[in-house]
């Protein structure tokens, strides 16, 4: 069969986003030979795409913003494709090791934090990307991908309350000035949720409708998260159902050490009466590091994203520092300094300092720009 030339193009450029897929057989390694392969996936993730980010280096091209949803098939098919593989890997493995003797609890363990790296990562990442489309299915996917996570409330509090509050103190997610992640963790766990509970209960309200009607989607959330962790103790027994959190565990932690780089110490200019500008590319943290784009189909292109939300991966537009400030670094490597708070701080306050100065130079007093007033919308 020939294939024309045209459609071999667009595989062959959508090719490298599929780099995540190399990750999978990575997990059945460490679940088949146990030992030191039980490793392999953070050691992947994490260090092997930051020294493949040094050696490719940037990506300063954009995709073209007349492509149509055919032309970007390729792209599309592997954020879908991703959901059923991720469910295969995590329950496959979970009763694997649980019918086999092989590899001792450490091992295990082990495994499964890797598999969390992958599910917050990849599975995470490519559900963000699902959720902001139109299609039911495409939705219904992200949903999928969070249950596997036990952390479905994002969809919410990303659609209805991160979008719209970002760079803002009523913004749950957006890291202030200084603010350490092992700050910002137990914070955003406890305000991300209400603020998503809260939005949705605002919005059936509107409706004239409670907050327990069938149409809150909290439902969908608890069924496919009791699912999921039903399933795995059928599969595995306690054991399993406590591997199945530990990955749970490891992917909601991978997911908030991005969200904490993604707008680190950025604030939008108060117009007074609790209003904000709009958002500009300028509010986001942006990173063109091939190697890691690949992989995380281009969300460190985050300022674009929050710019137009609606564009697909591919075409996500790259800025200059004149139009947004930009990380020194891919995300692998920044979320690993984001974990040793005096070197995030070295390397971040003075970059958020320039920012300062260089959008904001008539603002002389920042304070109330780095509290958290009131993450709730109302």
């Amino acid at each position: 069969m020939n294939i024309p030339a045209s459609d071999m193009a667009k595989f062959q450029n959508a090719l490298p986003f599929w780099l995540s897929l190399g990750l999978i057989p990575l997990a059945w390694i460490g679940a088949v030979q146990g030992g030191w392969t039980v490793f392999l996936l953070p050691l992947v993730t994490w260090y092997l795409l930051s020294a493949l980010d040094a050696a490719v280096g940037l990506d300063l091209t954009n995709g073209d913003l007349e492509a149509t949803d055919d032309d970007l098939y390729w792209y599309r098919l592997i954020t879908m494709i991703w959901a059923p593989l991720q469910f295969i890997t995590i329950f496959g493995v979970i009763a694997y090791v649980s019918s086999t003797n092989h590899l001792e609890s450490l091992e295990k363990i082990g495994l499964f934090f890797g598999i969390g790296v992958i599910s917050g990562t990849v599975g995470i990442n490519y559900s963000h990307e699902l959720m902001h489309q139109k299609s039911r299915l495409e939705r219904h996917l992200a949903d999928t991908l969070l249950g596997m996570a036990l952390y479905s409330h994002f969809r919410s509090e990303h659609m209805l309350v991160h979008h719209r509050y970002v760079a803002t103190p009523r913004d749950p997610v957006t890291a202030r000035m200084g603010e350490s992640f092992y700050r910002f963790y137990p914070r955003v766990l406890r305000a991300s949720f209400l603020s998503a509970l809260n939005a949705e209960k605002a919005m059936l309200a509107r409706k004239d409708l409670p907050t327990t009607d069938l149409s809150n989607p909290f439902w969908k959330y608890a069924a496919i998260q009791g699912g999921c962790l039903l399933l795995a103790l059928i599969l595995g027994g306690w054991s399993g159902a406590g591997l199945f959190l530990l990955q749970a565990g490891v992917a909601i932690w991978q997911l908030e050490l991005v969200n904490y780089i993604e707008h680190y110490g950025l604030t939008r200019k108060h117009l007074g009466e609790g209003k904000y500008e709009h958002v500009q590319p300028r509010h986001s943290w942006n990173a063109n590091h091939k190697a890691s784009n690949w992989l995380l189909i281009n969300l460190q292109r985050h300022s674009d994203h929050h710019y137009k939300p609606d564009r697909r991966f591919p075409v996500l537009q790259n800025y200059t520092e004149a139009d947004a400030p930009q990380l020194p670094f891919g995300y692998p490597i920044m979320t690993m300094a984001a974990m040793v708070p005096p070197l995030f701080r070295r390397v971040m306050n003075p970059r958020v300092h320039k920012w300062r100065e260089m959008y904001y130079p008539e603002i002389t007093d920042w304070t109330a720009y780095n509290k958290a007033t009131n993450p709730m919308p109302r």
